[in-house]
């Protein structure tokens, strides 16, 4: 009975309301870096006053800290403000689920099956990008392996003519999910950072031959954020001592 309850629409509404509100007092309560600007930049190439569709990607880990991300990067380059960012999710009840938490975020939903229809779903993000707006990937979502890319990121790079933006984020308070890609659960009043890499370029006659760059730069991100927040918790043990 209690199972059938958590999957009810009214119930799985009401927890991802819920896991929203819980983001949002996240997002205003760390203290956010933002680490490589400069790559937003370059894939952006703003262009008589409007931005470059992007294609932003990261590992699906660090999925509850990155549509902070896209508010933070609105303030930064005020060129972004008229885009809108469109993640793909499945139409499984998980994928609808994180529509619904991320709504809060201004971010919009394409829904595609991932084992059924991922081709409709490719041409929907074409579309997107077509459009001038931004599009959000996690390669290996939503059921993993972890951090390996599946074909779609580099299908979608190839076809749009666009690179690959890696992203991560990694706060200095967090809690890791027993989930297969041991998913990070960013905590209140900690540190936090987002990481950009430099952009992938994908070859539009051999796209998935750019999969092992994707991976090793979506890797090379949560490195880098990784070891951001292990150098600034280092720092302050240190204070602390002396």
């Amino acid at each position: 009975m209690f199972r059938r309850l958590i999957r009810h629409p009214a119930t799985q509404a009401a927890l991802a309301w819920l896991l929203g509100l819980y983001l949002a007092i996240v997002f205003r309560t760390t203290r956010w870096t933002l680490l490589g600007e400069a790559h937003l930049h370059a894939a952006l190439l703003p262009e008589a006053g409007r931005c470059r569709p992007v294609i932003a990607a990261f590992w699906h880990e660090r999925l509850p800290m990155m549509p902070m991300l896209w508010l933070l990067a609105r303030t930064r380059v005020p060129a972004m403000v008229p885009m809108r960012a469109h993640v793909l999710v499945s139409r499984h009840r998980d994928g609808r689920f994180i529509g619904e938490v991320v709504r809060r975020f201004r971010l919009e939903m394409v829904h595609a099956s991932t084992s059924r229809g991922g081709a409709t779903g490719l041409r929907a993000l074409a579309r997107v990008l077509a459009g001038g707006d931004m599009v959000v990937i996690t390669p290996d979502g939503p059921r993993g392996p972890a951090r390996r890319a599946a074909p779609g990121v580099a299908q979608l790079a190839a076809l749009s003519g666009l690179p690959v933006l890696p992203c991560a984020a990694r706060s200095s308070r967090q809690f890791l999910l027993g989930s297969w890609d041991r998913m990070r659960l960013p905590l209140p009043f900690g540190r936090g950072v987002f990481v950009l890499g430099p952009p992938v370029p994908v070859d539009r006659a051999a796209p998935e031959a750019a999969l092992p760059a994707i991976e090793a730069a979506l890797t090379a991100a949560c490195d880098q954020a990784d070891a951001w927040a292990q150098s600034g918790a280092q720092s302050r043990a240190a204070g602390a001592r002396a």
